[in-house]
């Protein structure tokens, strides 16, 4: 029986699929922008979104939904704000280029608020925040993207999943990383759930009716995490990077006009300076002490461990750069496929 899984190296990974990208017609910038995103995915555990996404991301740029030489634009800026017309671009180079203005309004104001308009599929949005919490500063992010949700009263897709993150720099500790959907579940896990032939949690998913199933094969889209609640953060998420940077998705979708299909998302980009909070020298402390005492806790069971988010993937990616990434066989014979035919050599360890 064929392995589920091909373990490849962490160095040997990054370097194939920036190969990949640079070949499709991304700038080396650009592809090194996608790159970092999808393999530090990989490299934490969030498979789903990680180099499972690079057959994705070519298919995207090659069918011309994804621009792989956008004119960037930025728009509205004040002292503290920016926004970025992103021109298509793949998320990864939209947000990441949102990240480092961010951080720069917060140097010179204490905070600064990035909105990011007409981009395309943002990748794993803990990445962008863990980036700006590496440099000593909070990190938030909001995501909105097309319907792929129910809500509740409606019948079939209604809103995204649109994810949240927190990054919060600590002393003596891997950053704190809250990174999540409104969704129960991610459409990527359900591709994984069905390849894997398992099937899903129920309460996560459902099928083109709206109608709650645990057969990865007829569900079509998630269900909202705590119901009423997830959905409501969804709502919520599209109003304040779709419509607060005047490029609606929900209400344009629904309408049924012309461009109501085109893939498109938005985003919302905040880093915080502890500084200008009073607490510039004290705040990573602070934070590494908070969770020093929410560790030193009494164990509900002695099996199991008292973690903080980010605190699992953080361990996940320093075990797989020492000894490699897994990737789904399925998926390394997509990549292997788009490999052959955008000419890209693989890896002599693979």
């Amino acid at each position: 029986m064929p392995p589920s899984k091909v373990v490849i190296p962490a160095g040997e990974l990054r370097g194939l699929v920036d190969a990949l990208f640079v070949a499709a017609g991304l700038a080396a910038e650009h592809a090194t922008a996608v790159t970092d995103v999808l393999t530090w995915a990989s490299l934490r555990g969030v498979d789903s979104h990680g180099a499972a996404r690079v057959p994705r991301y070519l298919e995207l740029l090659d069918a011309g939904e994804a621009n792989p030489v956008p004119d960037l634009r930025w728009e509205s800026t004040t002292a503290a704000v920016a926004v970025l017309d992103a021109d298509r671009a793949p998320g990864p180079v939209a947000l990441t280029a949102a990240v480092d203005r961010a951080v720069d309004l917060a140097g010179a104001s204490g905070s600064g608020i990035v909105g990011v308009r007409r981009t395309v599929h943002t990748g794993a949005i803990g990445y962008y925040t863990s980036r700006i919490a590496a440099r000593g500063l909070v990190g938030i992010a909001f995501v909105a993207g097309m319907p792929q949700m129910t809500y509740p009263g409606v019948k079939g897709a209604a809103v995204a999943t649109s994810p949240l993150s927190i990054a919060v720099p600590a002393a003596g500790h891997a950053p704190v990383l809250l990174d999540m959907a409104t969704a129960g579940i991610a459409l990527g896990r359900i591709a994984q759930y069905r390849n894997a032939g398992k099937e899903l949690p129920e309460g996560t998913a459902a099928t083109a009716d709206g109608v709650p199933t645990t057969d990865p094969n007829l569900a079509k889209m998630p269900l909202p995490l705590g119901g009423a609640k997830g959905a409501g953060m969804s709502l919520v998420f599209e109003l304040l990077t779709s419509v607060l940077v005047g490029a609606p998705i929900l209400r344009d979708v629904h309408s049924g006009g012309p461009s109501a299909r085109v893939h498109r998302q938005n985003a919302l980009i905040m880093a915080l300076d502890p500084a200008a909070f009073g607490t510039g020298d004290t705040f990573a402390p602070a934070v590494g002490e908070t969770l020093d005492a929410l560790k030193g806790l009494v164990r509900a069971s002695e099996d199991e461990e008292i973690r903080y988010p980010g605190e699992r993937s953080a361990a996940v990616a320093a075990e797989r750069t020492a000894t490699g990434v897994p990737v789904a066989a399925k998926v390394w014979s997509e990549i292997q496929v788009a490999a052959e035919k955008l000419g890209v050599p693989l890896p002599l360890t693979a």
